[in-house]
Formats: C-alpha cells, structure tokens, sequence
C-alpha cells in the first residue's frame, strides 16, 4: 500500500510538471488545439495575421488570478497584433487590488479593451463596474445590470471616519476612469457613494456605456469605425475574424481553487486526512490527500481577505472530534465540535456585504456530515472497547491449562501449549490438574483451580 501510494503520488507530481512546463511555454494565448476562427458572420475563414479580434470570458469573482490571467492575455495581444480583445463580463464582484491590476492593465494596453456585459442575465457589480469604466469600449447586452459599487472592507467593520476615508477614495477613483473615458461621471460616484444600479438600456441613455448589443457580431459591428477615447485608436472590427481565448486547466483549476466554498472543503479535507494518518501512522493516501489539501487551502488563503478567529475556531472544532473519540463524551463534545465548525466557517471570511464567503449550505452540510462521520466512529469505537480481549496478556484471562508442576502456591502451567509461571489463588494444586487463568501481569499467571476439580 505504502509503494502504491507513492508511486500515485509521484505520478501526480509528474504530470503536475509536464502540464506547468506546457503553459510556461505555451503562454495565454490561443493554441491551434483550442482557437476557434470565425467570422463575425458566422461563417468559418482562416485567422489572418492581422485584424482579428480576440475574445475571452470573466465568469465569477475578481480574483488574483483572473488578474493574472488577463493582463498576460493583454500582453498577448499586443503581440499579436490584434484589432481588439473584447472581454465577456459576469461578475459580481472581487478584490480590490485584483480589480486595480486588471484596470491599470487596460489603461496601459495597446490593443483596445472592449468590456462586454455578457449574456443576457449577466451583470457587472461592485468591482465589475471599476473595470468596465477603465475600458476603452463600454457595451451591455439587454438585460443585464451594471452598479452596486460601493467599496467593501476586507478587515471588519470600519469606523465611521474610516469608512469616509474608504468611500472618498473609491469615488475619486472611478470619478477619474469615468471622466477619462467620457462618461457620466457623476452616475459613477453614486454607484459607489449609494450603490445603485441600472439596466443596459439606462446605462446607454445615461451615457454610462457606449453600445447595447445582444451578441458579439452585433458588437462588432456598432464599435466598427468607433474611436476610442483617451487613446484615440480607431477600432476596425466589422467582419473581423473572431479568435476564442480561454483560460488554460492550470488557470481554471487555481480560479476554482480560491473560491470560499472550495477553500472551507479543501481545509475539512486536509484536517480529516491527517487525522486519519496520524490514527495510523505509516505514508497513506489519506495522509498524501489531506497535505495536498491543507496546501491547497493555504495557497487560497493568501489571497482571500481570512479572519483567524475563524480559522481558530475550525482548529478547536477538530481538536473536539478528536477528543470525542479518545474520550467518549456520550456526544457531547462532538457537539460542541460541530458549533465551533459552523461559527468557524460563518467567521471564515468575515466580511459583511461581500462575496467573499462560506455558503450556509457548504457548512451545513460540513457539519452534518462531520458530525455523523464522528458519532459513528466513536460508536465504532465504543463497541471495540466493550469486546473481550483476543490478543496479548489480557486474553489470557479466562482461558483454561493445566497445572505442569505442584503450585504451592507457585509452579508452572501450560495453556495453549505454553509454559507460564504461575501463582495459585486458591492454595495447592496438583500437578496435572486443569486450572483457568484469574488475571495477568507481566511474565506471570495468577490461576485457580478449573470448576471441574472442585477444591482438593
């Protein structure tokens, strides 16, 4: 078992390599396994080395890594000299120093940057609304909203004079992208200043967005011939060809790995694994699992905004299931364990008005599970200790021999074919009689005579 799972291991590991040596050299860009080049048309034409447009989506929080992603896809298509890189947006939101990394990377590209709300059902809240006011071309499709961008402290609550100093700068900062790329200004500081939001319709009215357009054909026909302002690059996309750009498996996977939900599972299952490697001792999958886990979890953990208090509280909560199984509380600190689990996961990422948090599904379902994982282990547990002994000394007790010498009151046995010192309870045996054992310790039988000899 020990060579099988570091033979699984190691073939993880390797593969873990060959895939980051292919995206090292591979980079952001399309590949001609995964590009798809159409026309803005619909019909199928070859991506010439010029003039095509690449697109790519954002679905879900604004994270350090989709930071990454982006600005290296930005770099990307400025090598490439492409026409424009339309970004496809569904946000509701994300970090605030992810968020600045990706808008100074639109002001500092050289191909346009066309943000997209996108499909229908789609929006752009809290730091969606920050980038797509950084872009160099605004456009919603219907009903989709765009708004709620009042900023959220990644430490707890703020005073009253904090909380000021937090919203001034945030309205002074999109006040500025809105007024540089000429648009309402002042709809812009009331998204931060009092959260509001509007549909596609109002925000094109509002002169909030550029176009409203209900797919990327239909785009790129309306930005065709637009000039985009402060940079002054006249957009040429009408019947551009249409490259598909998405994130690689390595890009997926770490976007995957810091959402909140997946977090607070990767620790349970870190914490479970090495519990169980710790019960038995030895290099098993359980215990590659939960270290692998734990890392994972960590990696996460320094780039969500987490609360301590909440990560001591998961600590505590498995120390208490633990506890409940050496000590056999008849459940009551089990109990206690999974009250500390659910505060620990609600306090995870304490961050009131965010995104950034444990779903109360994941940590009820945490804590069900948990809790009836380790009722039942300590059942298991508790019903072991209550069976009689069948190895080592203690299971000798009971068991019946034969006296091999007089025991006055010490002499020699046999049972179960073995030769024991032996001291008599019950005064002199004969040599030769049938005697059971009365207790155990060290080398030595205290034995008494066999119900079937009666006293002699």
């Amino acid at each position: 078992m020990r060579r099988r799972s570091l033979l699984l291991t190691g073939l993880a590991l390797a593969l873990l390599a060959v895939g980051a040596v292919h995206e090292a050299l591979a980079g952001p860009g399309p590949s001609a396994a995964a590009t798809t080049t159409t026309s803005a048309t619909g019909t199928t034409e070859a991506t010439p080395a010029l003039a095509s447009v690449w697109v790519t989506q954002v679905n879900g929080a604004v994270t350090p890594v989709l930071s990454d992603y982006l600005i290296r896809t930005m770099e990307k298509a400025h090598a490439g000299k492409v026409a424009a890189l339309v970004i496809e947006i569904d946000t509701p939101g994300g970090l605030d120093s992810a968020m600045r990394d990706i808008i100074q990377a639109e002001i500092d590209s050289k191909v346009p940057v066309v943000l997209f709300v996108y499909p229908q059902g789609a929006r752009a809240a809290s730091a969606g609304v920050y980038i797509l006011m950084g872009s160099d071309v605004a456009a919603m499709a219907p009903q989709t909203n765009l708004g709620s961008a009042h900023p959220v402290s990644l430490t707890g609550q703020l005073d009253a004079t904090m909380s000021a100093k937090v919203t001034n700068d945030a309205a002074a900062y999109i006040r500025g992208l809105a007024t540089t790329h000429r648009r309402n200004a002042g709809w812009a500081e009331r998204a931060v200043r009092e959260s509001v939001s509007m549909t596609a319709q109002e925000a094109k009215a509002s002169d909030v967005v550029e176009f409203v357009a209900a797919d990327l054909p239909s785009l790129l026909a309306q930005i065709d011939g637009y000039t985009c302002v402060p940079k002054g690059i006249t957009l040429h996309t009408a019947g551009a060809p249409i490259v598909q750009v998405s994130m690689s498996w390595r890009d997926r996977f770490l976007q995957a790995v810091v959402d909140p939900n997946i977090v607070f599972i990767l620790m349970l299952i870190g914490i479970y694994g090495l519990i169980f490697e710790f019960q038995s001792p030895g290099l098993g999958i359980a215990g590659v699992a939960g270290a692998i886990a734990l890392l994972l979890a960590a990696y996460s953990l320094q780039l969500l905004p987490v609360s301590f208090i909440g990560l001591a509280l998961i600590a505590v909560a498995m120390v208490l299931y633990v506890a409940e199984v050496k000590i056999q509380s008849h459940g009551a600190l089990a109990l206690a364990a999974t009250v500390a689990l659910i505060l620990g996961g609600l306090l995870l990422f304490d961050i009131p008005g965010s995104f950034v948090r444990v779903d109360w599904a994941v940590i009820a379902g945490a804590a069900v599970v948990s809790l009836a994982f380790f009722m039942v282990v300590v059942t298991a547990v508790a019903r072991a200790r209550r069976r009689p002994f069948t190895t080592g000394l203690k299971a000798m007790v009971g068991e019946s021999g034969k006296a091999r010498t007089r025991l006055d009151p010490d002499g020699q046995v046999m049972v179960h074919g073995e030769l024991w010192r032996a001291h008599s309870e019950e005064g002199s045996i004969e040599a030769g009689a049938e005697i059971r054992v009365l207790a155990a310790e060290g080398m030595k039988l205290t034995v008494g005579r066999s119900a079937a000899n009666g006293p002699t």
